[in-house]
């Protein structure tokens, strides 16, 4: 503090001391009023006490709960449609090639971008879409490949966990993986490995802990159905901030 020419500043420490104070107790009784309301509303006494945690984290109880392989797909499947995304449970990697290049043709898609994954050379997507721009993240470095992405009409990526119980899907970027092909392409196309959905999101975030911040990527994205939006006069829009669209692909057998 920096009192004024002249001026004693033990006396200007005081003042402001004081008015501090006035304003500190100003907001705690607008805090008290608030809190009241609230309690009045919920028809109860206010609850003044800290509750006690005899536990930290998840309860022992959720850290066991594991559901079925087969269940896994059912709660997934369900949890993502209810989110507004699609899901298709294929056997391998040839059907969900067909499965895309019969989207392409049906959404009438010229431009795709695909992370530069060994899993996802196989689709062979330039063998069935011989009339398609196909691109591969980072294989040129003198493209603009958030430009390409942008204007892309799919992304196609693999997910490297889903999760059941809460109908998400982990993508983590890289060099080879960039955030862009599942954030800026209008519709997104996520191959998810069936060995690598979990049932509780804890699994999946215990082990990103394990791997210690300093192997932790730039971005790790939970994905949970397409991009939603309703912070304009609560008016819900899909595909704002992210793909309007998005498929996930479950594939029993992912062979590289």
């Amino acid at each position: 503090m920096t009192a004024k020419p002249g001026g004693n500043p033990i006396a200007a420490a005081a003042q402001w001391a004081d008015q501090l104070a006035e304003l500190e107790a100003a907001s705690r009784r607008k805090q008290e009023k608030f809190m009241n309301g609230i309690a009045d509303r919920l028809g109860r006494e206010r609850i003044r006490q800290r509750p006690e945690h005899p536990y930290r984290g998840a309860p022992e109880e959720w850290r066991r709960f594991e559901w079925s392989g087969e269940e896994r797909i059912r709660q997934f499947t369900a949890n993502f449609e209810m989110a507004g995304g699609h899901v298709v449970h294929l056997a391998n990697m040839e059907q969900a090639a067909r499965f895309m290049a019969d989207k392409c043709a049906e959404m009438s898609a010229k431009t795709l971008l695909r992370q530069h994954e060994p899993a996802l050379e196989q689709l062979g997507l330039e063998r069935l879409l011989p009339d398609s721009e196909i691109h591969v993240w980072n294989t040129h470095e003198e493209m603009n490949w958030r430009a390409i992405a942008a204007r892309s009409d799919i992304g196609i990526v693999i997910a490297d966990h889903a999760v059941a119980y809460t109908g998400s899907l982990v993508v983590m970027s890289s060099e080879h993986k960039g955030r862009a092909v599942s954030l800026l392409p209008a519709v997104l196309m996520a191959v998810i490995p069936v060995e690598r959905l979990r049932t509780r999101l804890g699994e999946v975030l215990v082990r990103l802990d394990e791997a210690g911040r300093e192997q932790l990527p730039a971005g790790v994205h939970f994905i949970s159905g397409p991009s939603r939006s309703a912070d304009i006069e609560n008016d819900l829009t899909i595909g704002v901030h992210g793909p309007g669209i998005v498929y996930a692909i479950l594939v029993d057998t992912i062979e590289h």
